[in-house]
């Protein structure tokens, strides 16, 4: 029984280890803070080798850097505040999934799945508590599963469309066009979901609101990297001023360059997650067959209280290592 409790410790001992190795490293907001620094630093450097007059250069760097820093850290200071506010309501993960329906009806919805799932445990003669398992999965399982694979999917899709929106702004910009009838291009040619997307931006702008806010509500309903980076060139050009086609322009190259270098991730990593899924399904493998086999023989592990430690203990240490191997191949780009 002693071996077993240290057996045991060991383990919630690496696991601590794995939590602390896989949640501990430098999160994304402090590699940003570092990539504005030194974009400022840059914009400050070229600013200062610009110019016949290199003091009156010095100055207009000085100036625009100046400006720079203060659109970028209110930018930053308005994504804290967005990220302070209480987690996502229903009604938002409806709307950035793109359902129609409202959540009076979502709720209807999981509770009709929980009474389907129920009647299919009673009536196959299943245990109580594999019956409730499957109240919870119909009620509270598969419709979550549901709205979050249609939120993936139409993030996706946007994602793919985003580049060539933001290329028609270059265009209408570079040929004379003012940003707004760009934007109302948008809104009316490209496909779904990034005309719906810019066709609420367009009328937000209709109806008074600013480019700011706007943007904002934008974020909110697409919360992606790429919109708030869309956001952030459009406000520092408002602030300070700049050749708004070749910002963009360069934002558009850099999605793209995004966009590759995460296929390219997705094809070099495809061999490693399907050796990992097999892995992974080996000991469930491996337990069905020696059930088969010899049913009595992994008895002890579910009808003694050693066994059922030896299960929790198993269990811990797989379910810490799928969650460290999921961070591991979670990749920013």
């Amino acid at each position: 029984m002693s071996l077993q409790l240290i057996i045991i410790a060991g383990l919630g001992l690496l696991c601590l280890g794995a939590f602390a190795f896989a949640f501990l490293a430098p999160t994304e907001q402090d590699k940003a803070r570092k990539r504005l620094a030194s974009s400022i630093d840059t914009g400050g450097k070229r600013g200062r080798r610009a110019g016949n007059n290199p003091s009156s250069g010095a100055a207009d760097s000085k100036d625009r850097r100046r400006k720079l820093t203060e659109a970028l850290s209110k930018i930053e200071d308005k994504n804290k505040t967005l990220k302070k506010k209480k987690r996502i309501t229903l009604q938002q993960r409806l709307e950035q999934a793109g359902l129609s329906f409202s959540p009076r009806q979502f709720y209807i919805g999981s509770a009709i799945c929980a009474v389907a799932l129920t009647a299919l445990g009673l009536v196959t003669g299943q245990k109580l508590w594999v019956t409730g398992l499957l109240c919870l999965v119909g009620g509270l399982g598969l419709p979550n599963w549901f709205v979050n694979m249609a939120r993936a999917r139409r993030q996706k899709k946007f994602v793919d469309e985003f580049s060539n929106a933001i290329d028609v702004i270059v265009r209408g910009v570079k040929s004379g066009l003012p940003v707004n009838e760009c934007l109302k291009i948008i809104a009316k040619e490209s496909p779904k979901p990034v005309c719906e997307e810019f066709h609420q931006l367009v009328e937000g702008i209709r109806v008074g609101l600013s480019l700011e806010q706007v943007l904002v509500r934008m974020h909110e309903r697409m919360p992606l990297q790429e919109v708030n980076f869309f956001g952030i060139v459009l406000m520092i050009q408002q602030k300070t001023g700049g050749n708004l086609a070749e910002a963009l322009g360069n934002l558009a190259a850099v999605l793209r360059g995004r966009k590759l270098m995460e296929g390219k991730i997705k094809a070099l990593s495809s061999e490693a997650k399907a050796s990992s899924m097999i892995i992974g399904a080996l000991p469930f493998l491996v337990m069905g067959a020696v059930k088969v086999a010899s049913p009595d023989y992994l008895d002890p592990l579910f009808t003694t209280k050693p066994g059922n430690l030896i299960l929790i203990g198993a269990g811990i240490w797989m379910g810490t290592g799928i969650m460290v191997m999921k961070q591991m191949i979670k990749i920013k780009v």
